[in-house]
Parts: C-alpha cells; sequence; structure tokens
C-alpha cells in the first residue's frame, strides 16, 4: 500500500477488501432462480476434505427437507458430481441452464456437467474462471432454494474474492486438518472472511482422529488437534471434528454421498440453519 492505513475508509483511496462497498458489487441470481441463504465452504490448502465436507452438509439439509444445492465453484478440480454419482450433463434452453438432480434431489451446478469427459482438464487463467463461477450464479436457474452450499477452491485467491463479492453470502465454513502448518493457514482464511465482513459459522476439522474399530481407542494420525483453539481466538462458536472413516471415504469415491451415516455434523448443521432462518 502507499499509504499507511488510517482505518478511516471514507476518505481513502486504497484498494484493500475492507474499502469495497460490498452491496455495490452483488449479483442477481437469474430472474427465474430463487435462494434464500448462501453457505460458502472454504479451506486455506487443498487436500483437507473441503468438498466431501461440502456434500456431506448439503445432504444434511436434503434430509431435513429442505431445497438444497451446491454449487461446485472449484472449477480447475471439480469433484462433487462425482462424489453424488452423477454421469448426466446438464442442460439448458433460451432461459437458462439448469442444475442437474442428484438422486435425493439436490440441485448441482459444476463444470464436469458442461465438459465432454470429466477427465478434461479445465486450463484456464484466473478471470475466466472466475467469470464461468459468476456465470454459475447468474445463469442457473436454481429453483426455491432454501440453502445453497458453494464448494470453493482452497485459498484466498481470484474465486473466493469473486465469490464472496458477487454472491450474498450469509456466512462460511472453514474445512482444515490438524497438522501444525495447516492451522497457520486456516487462520489465514478466517481473516480473510472477516476483511470482507462475512460471519464465519463453524469450522470443520478433517482427519482429526482414527478410532480403532478393536480397542476403541482414539488416535491423531496427523498430531494433536488445534481448531478449539483457533476457534477461541476468533469467538466461532461451532466446531466439527470428523475421524478418518473408511466408509465415509468409500461413500464419496462410489458416489453414495447421499448414503452415508454418522452425526459429525449434525450440531453443526443444525445451529447453522437455526441462524439462518432467524
Amino acid at each position: 500500500m502507499s499509504q499507511e492505513c488510517s482505518h478511516d475508509c471514507n476518505n481513502c483511496g486504497a484498494g484493500c477488501p475492507s474499502n469495497y462497498n460490498k452491496e455495490s458489487m452483488i449479483e442477481h441470481c437469474h430472474p427465474m432462480a430463487s435462494v434464500k441463504n448462501i453457505i460458502g465452504v472454504i479451506s486455506g490448502k487443498g487436500g483437507v476434505g473441503k468438498s466431501m465436507v461440502t456434500s456431506m452438509l448439503a445432504v444434511l439439509s436434503r434430509r431435513k427437507g429442505l431445497e438444497t444445492a451446491v454449487l461446485d465453484a472449484d472449477v480447475t478440480g471439480p469433484s462433487v458430481p462425482r462424489m453424488f454419482g452423477i454421469q448426466e450433463k446438464a442442460e439448458g434452453d433460451e432461459h437458462g441452464i439448469f442444475p442437474v438432480l442428484t438422486k435425493t434431489g439436490i440441485q448441482l451446478m459444476s463444470v464436469n456437467l458442461l465438459l465432454e469427459n470429466e477427465t478434461d482438464p479445465v486450463v484456464w487463467r484466473g478471470p475466466v474462471i472466475a467469470g464461468t463461477v459468476k456465470q454459475f450464479w447468474t445463469d442457473v436457474v436454481w429453483k426455491n432454494i432454501d440453502f445453497m452450499y458453494v464448494d470453493m477452491p482452497p485459498g484466498t485467491g481470484d474465486v473466493p474474492l469473486t465469490v464472496f463479492q458477487s454472491m450474498p453470502m450469509k456466512g462460511i465454513i472453514v474445512v482444515t486438518s490438524p497438522q501444525e502448518l495447516v492451522s497457520m493457514i486456516v487462520e489465514k482464511a478466517v481473516k480473510m472472511a472477516n476483511m470482507m465482513h462475512i460471519p464465519v459459522l463453524g469450522i470443520v476439522e478433517n482427519m482429526s482422529y482414527f478410532q480403532c474399530p478393536d480397542c476403541g481407542k482414539s488416535h491423531n494420525v496427523f498430531g494433536n488437534s488445534h481448531v478449539d483453539e483457533i476457534a477461541a481466538r476468533y469467538g466461532i462458536q461451532n466446531v466439527a471434528k470428523l475421524p478418518i472413516d473408511f466408509a465415509l471415504a468409500s461413500a464419496g469415491d462410489k458416489g453414495m454421498m447421499e448414503l452415508f451415516s454418522g452425526n459429525w455434523l449434525d450440531s453443526m448443521s443444525d445451529a447453522m440453519e437455526v441462524a439462518m432462518m432467524k
């Protein structure tokens, strides 16, 4: 920055995130669409199970009878369609693009639903990727959605910034794993959300422990958890810890995420929905 921050944005010309007029940058969804609550699912780095957590939260909302959607904003690494066993492609007409429905009726849009082959790489530069994500919001006919979960790529780059600025986010869920280094990266994601004035609704620590099926003892395979410390530091009340669970991983690999069992995210899902419905 060329000038020292005075924390008074009214007369400041610097382009820092806190100086953006967030409301003026919000894009309207498709004229035929209706979305009440948008929750972003983010992570500071890749490989922590962000897409799995997104899918699980969507499944829990749908099981409660809520109209639910997943917008897969991880354009270069889309995995949500595979987790739901989706093979068909999205279709559209002169009105717009229509999301694909999962077996239980979750509305889904991902770049893999538009590519000829799901293994085709998306070799696009950042602005094109960010523009595609914005089109998933403005050009898709989302029908009467109570909760939309946005699965974002890792980090704090173009796409998270585009989503935060152009969509009326109600809050975010941060996904992490127990390693010491990851804890530092998580704080970057939390601070970005705070800069954009978007509340952090909860933190999910994936691969938190492994519970031995024989003796029942829990083992911290990737080190001791730090998620409670981070949550306390930033006043985040909802914390969930997911184990290393082979059945859960298998459900995602086989496209059967809607059949997963486990109550690890139930409390967070309930608290989030109560907060949003106020």
